[in-house]
């Protein structure tokens, strides 16, 4: 018989996971979400609805998080009426991208409680969320991973067991510096190539196709060159926050990492000129303003 899951996080990529595991037979309980069209989209597929996160872990065995970071998710564990409220031991599975940090110290709090945390943070996009073909890295004692794993194969097409719990939401940091710092670097390049009078279309004519090309790329170059806002949905707040997230990590462990105080620092001058809503690519635009051309003049774009 398949466990209760309780799921908190219905954004862009939870909606899409809550579907998959319903359409699989989970058995799946939701709390409210600002976005009321999907939490009544789910129920019409058997989500069943809870007010809080109390009655959530009263109501389950397993609860899924897929919210911005450590300071939601330890509103939700710890809060008024949250998870630890309810007294009831449980597998709680935080798909969030998180402070490692934080998840280590709050994974030994929990284990007071009877929770247990593992850490299963995810990989590519809605897109794939939907589809249930997400790359989730999961951290954790072996007894609670093998736990977790059925569930969390509902909605992904790879699963990567990276080691304690901590290391998932470490790899997945490391993953987003990767690809925040070809952000940073496709930016820059693009602007000093605009400061050249090389348009985008011909920078990406050089690219395309090469060594330096991958899906990343491409995704990038899909708003830099169309104009598509959605080719790569992840708010630069959000970039700013995991880099800053990296950081404590690099801090942590006094370690000199240059780099990614730079790409840091890329994204913190893009939220500070208020573009903190606006998707990773768009930082190519924030960049290009700083020093005085446009990307968009240059592709003819509107």
């Amino acid at each position: 018989m398949k466990e209760k899951i309780g799921f908190i996080g219905l954004g862009a990529m939870g909606s899409g996971m809550v579907t998959n595991l319903l359409e699989k037979g989970w058995p799946v309980t939701v709390v409210p979400h600002r976005k009321r069209e999907a939490v009544e989209r789910l129920k019409t597929l058997g989500a069943a609805e809870v007010a809080t996160a109390r009655e959530l872990a009263e109501a389950t065995d397993v609860i899924l998080l897929c919210v911005t970071g450590s300071e939601q998710v330890q509103e939700i564990v710890s809060g008024r009426n949250g998870i630890v409220s309810a007294g009831k031991p449980l597998l709680l599975i935080d798909c969030s991208t998180s402070n490692p940090a934080v998840t280590v110290r709050l994974a030994e709090e929990l284990a007071i409680s009877g929770i247990t945390l593992v850490d299963a943070p995810l990989a590519r996009t809605p897109k794939e969320a939907a589809e249930g073909k997400l790359d989730v890295m999961v951290g954790g004692a072996a007894d609670a991973v093998a736990r977790a794993r059925p569930i969390l194969e509902a909605f992904s097409a790879r699963i990567v067991a990276t080691g304690d719990v901590g290391t998932a939401h470490t790899m997945k940091l490391l993953n987003n510096f990767i690809s925040m710092g070809y952000s940073a670097i496709y930016s820059e390049a693009l602007m000093l190539a605009a400061k050249a009078g090389l348009t985008p279309q011909v920078f990406d004519s050089v690219l395309r196709g090469s060594r330096m090309d991958c899906g990343f790329y491409q995704a990038f170059f899909e708003f830099v060159l169309n104009r598509n806002e959605n080719a790569q949905r992840f708010a630069m707040v959000n970039a700013l926050k995991d880099m800053s997230y990296l950081a404590s990590f690099a801090q942590s462990v006094q370690a000199a990492n240059p780099v990614g105080a730079v790409v840091r620092n890329s994204f913190a001058a893009a939220v500070a000129s208020g573009k903190g809503d606006a998707f990773v690519p768009a930082l190519s635009d924030v960049v290009a303003a700083l020093n005085g051309v446009s990307l968009t003049a240059a592709t003819g774009a509107k």
